[in-house]
Formats: structure tokens, sequence, C-alpha cells
């Protein structure tokens, strides 16, 4: 009891350490290291299971998934330096132009497209930020309505592949699917992979786009003075092709990169390979492609890279740890407990990762609390792919909401002084409203993130 006591003890500790702003993969490590030792001074905790951390970093150093993270990281970098983005906002919008909430649109289908395209939330809001903001300004675009698109089109790298939330939590899933059939008797459990989850964040993604879209066409239609339109009259002559230009090249790799992994003819690290070349010659091809170029994107890539690779070294150290004082058992008898089985230990689940999500990154939250709580539920005979898209769609939402958010962060980092902290705040509520609403439809139909999966493989 005094392990478990100390599993908990532990627990809130480092979400405490991690909130006041220390570096994640240290304050990890660190905060499993010392309850080890007062474990083992309780006689809870038996030091010499520290001996298998080698053979878990070994583990984490030689899985071939993981290479994916830094070659989709460098295909992201590399299409954000060679400014694809920023065409694309600008023939997209003159291609909408004519029509109310146009920009906004276009604004989201860009939004999507770069989220597809690298992944990752904080570079997609930032980038976006410093393209369309200014532009859906000089329009005119209110700037409750302006923020809140940039937001939440920017943490659509969270829910649609290739995500680096979906590579991880992929692996985290698998592992701890294998764990709760092994317990359960199965031993021959059928496999778990990230294309599963990247199969199944399809639909749940497209569903997001579309609803974004279409409360910026009610918005417009409401209060036409929020969204007017960006050109009077006639498309300029020759846009098409201007459109099909900027739009063909970068669809055409992402629809290489996605369409390899959902069929099967590769591997995501395969892909992402594919993607990272694509992605040079993309650059090259718009003349964006020099030594300095190159050094900023092996740059950002090698970054961000190590930054996740020693958080997931890191949390080996704290989840052993947790694990050695008995934590796991505490998890599982409380989630076993809660009046009204799975449903309930789901939405407790989902409510602590939520609020987690103001505070938490999502590395921190996937590497630390998926393999804790994500063996209990899946006992409950829960589907593996939609709690992972679940786990995904949640994080999303919370990254949006007031007054914590991340996304709301980075573009409050990025926007002029006279976009104010409420605009922002008050902005984003629709969105994290349809955020709640994508995530109570593939709640209550769970097939619109397992159908795909199970059709594809």
């Amino acid at each position: 009891m005094t392990g478990e006591i100390l599993s908990l003890v532990m627990f809130a500790v480092a979400c405490g350490v991690l909130i006041l702003g220390f570096p994640v993969a240290f304050s990890l490590a660190g905060t499993g290291l010392a309850f080890a030792l007062i474990g083992n001074l309780l006689g809870t905790f038996d030091m010499p299971l520290l001996g298998s951390l080698p053979s878990r970093y070994f583990g984490v150093m030689t899985n071939k998934l993981y290479v994916a993270i830094p070659l989709f990281i460098f295909m992201g970098v590399m299409l954000e330096r060679a400014r694809i983005a920023e065409k694309l906002l600008t023939t997209m919008g003159m291609l909408f132009g004519t029509m109310r909430g146009g920009l906004g649109i276009s604004v989201v289908i860009v939004g999507m497209l770069l989220a597809a395209s690298s992944g990752i939330v904080g570079a997609t809001v930032v980038t976006m930020g410093l393209l369309s903001l200014p532009a859906m300004q000089k329009a005119g675009y209110d700037p409750k309505l302006s923020t809140g698109v940039i937001c939440a089109s920017g943490t659509l790298g969270q829910i649609i592949p290739p995500s680096i939330v979906l590579v991880l939590l992929g692996e985290f899933v698998q592992n701890s699917y294998a764990e709760a059939q092994r317990a359960i008797g199965n031993w021959a459990p059928e496999p778990i992979s990230v294309m599963d989850l990247f199969a199944g964040a399809f639909i749940p993604g497209m569903i997001l786009v579309g609803m974004y879209i279409g409360w910026i066409i009610i918005k417009s239609i409401i209060d036409p003075d929020s969204a007017p339109a960006l050109v009077e009259g006639k498309r300029p002559e020759g846009l098409w092709g201007d459109v099909f230009g900027a739009l063909l090249p970068p669809a055409l790799l992402i629809v290489a990169v996605l369409g390899s992994i959902l069929t099967g003819i590769a591997t995501p690290t395969e892909s992402a390979a594919f993607g990272a070349i694509g992605a040079t010659i993309l650059a090259a091809a718009y003349r964006r492609l020099d030594m300095a170029v190159l050094r900023h994107v092996v740059r950002q890539t090698v970054q961000v890279s190590a930054m996740v690779f020693v958080i997931l070294l890191g949390a080996s150290v704290f989840s052993l740890v947790f694990l050695g004082l008995g934590g796991n058992h505490v998890v599982e008898r409380l989630l076993h407990n809660l009046p009204g089985g799975a449903f309930s230990a789901m939405l407790v689940v989902m409510l602590v990762m939520f609020f987690m999500g103001f505070f938490l990154d999502f590395i921190e939250i996937v590497v630390v609390v998926v393999p804790i709580v994500a063996p209990v539920l899946l006992k409950m005979d829960i589907d593996p792919v939609w709690l992972g898209i679940m786990i995904a769609i949640n994080l999303q939402t919370s990254f949006l909401t007031p007054p914590f958010g991340f996304a709301l962060f980075y573009l409050r980092g990025v926007a002029p002084p006279s976009i104010r902290t409420m605009d922002i705040y008050r902005g984003i509520v629709p969105f994290v409203v349809i955020q709640m609403l994508g995530l109570c439809l593939v709640a209550a139909f769970p097939w619109l993130a397992t159908w795909l999966p199970s059709v594809l493989f």
C-alpha cells in the first residue's frame, strides 16, 4: 500500500514540476529516480529494476517506426521554408475571394494541407498566423473569427495524418493492446499499428474540416461584415492555372505519402523518407533550396527530434518506477470500480487528459499517461483504434480551449498588438464547440474511426 501511495504522489509531483516549466525529460527522469530512492528506503521498490533501463533505451533507439519522426519533421520544415503555404494561401484566397468567408475557407484548406505535411501544431499555428492573419485583417475580417480560424486550422496537425501524435500514439497503443490481451489470456492478438491510426483518423479529421468550413459559411451569412469578400467582381484571368500550379505539387506529395501508407504499399517510415525527399525536390523546383535553407531545415529537424527522443528516454525512467511502485494496480482498481463500467472509465480518462492538455504538451501526455491508462481501458474490450483517435481529438480540443490552450499562446506570440487576447479567446469558442461535437460523434459512432482501417487492412 505504501508503494501505491508513493506512485500517486510521484505522478502528482511530476505534473507539478512540469507545470512549473522545468525541462520535460529531466523532470520525468529526475522525479522517477527520486521516488525510486524513497521507495527503496521504505522497502517498496527494488533498485535492480532500474537495470532494465539500458534494454528499454536500446528498444527506443532501434525502433524503426520512430525513424519516421525526424523524417516527417524534415518534410514539414522543408515545405515551410519553400514557402509553399504562402503561395497556396494567396492563390486559394483569390479562388474563393469573390464569396463572403472565402479567405477563411482558404485558411482552413491550407491549414489542412499544412497539417498533413508537417503534423506539428506549434509550427502550423505560427506559420498560419504569420501568413494569413495580416491578410485577414487587411480584408476586414472580424479579429475574433480570423484568430479562431487560424488556431483551429493549426491544430489539425494533431488528427490529420501523418501526425507525430499518431506516430507516438500508435506505438504506445500497440504495446498497451498487446499487454492487455496477454493479461486476459490471448497470446496471439490481432496486431495494431500506426497505419491503423492513420486510417482511423482520416474520416474524423475530414469531418472536423467540413464543420470548420460550415461554421465560416454560417457566420458569413449571419454577420456578413465579419467575413467580407476579398475581391469584388470576377476572378482574375488565368487564376485556375495559378491554383493548379500551387496546389498540385504539394497535393501530389501528400497523396503519395498518405496513399502509400493507407494502401499498404509502404510503411510509415518508408513513406516519411519519400516525403522528405519529395519536399526537398519541391523546394528545389520552387528555387528555394540553398545551403542556408538546408542548414536551417536540418538544424530544426535535429532540435525537434532530439526533444522528442530525450522525452521518450526520460519517460522510460518514470514509467518503470511507477510500475515498480505498483501504480498500475491503483489505476486499474480505480477505473474498474467506477460505476458505469467502461463508459465511466473512458469518460474519466478523457477528462483527465483534457485538463492535462492545458499545461502539458501532447508528447508529455502521450508518454506519461497513455502507458498507464491504456492497458486498463483495453482490458474492458475497448477498440484500440477508437481509443487512439478519441485521445488525439481530445488533446486537440484541450489545446484550443481557453484560457490555457497551447494554440492560443502560439498565436498570441505572433499576433500584432491590435489583436487582443480576449479576441483570441472569444473567437475560438465556436471551434471548441465544434471540437466537442466532433468528439461526441466519434464517441457515439465508433465506426467513424474503425471502418476505414477494417476495410484497408
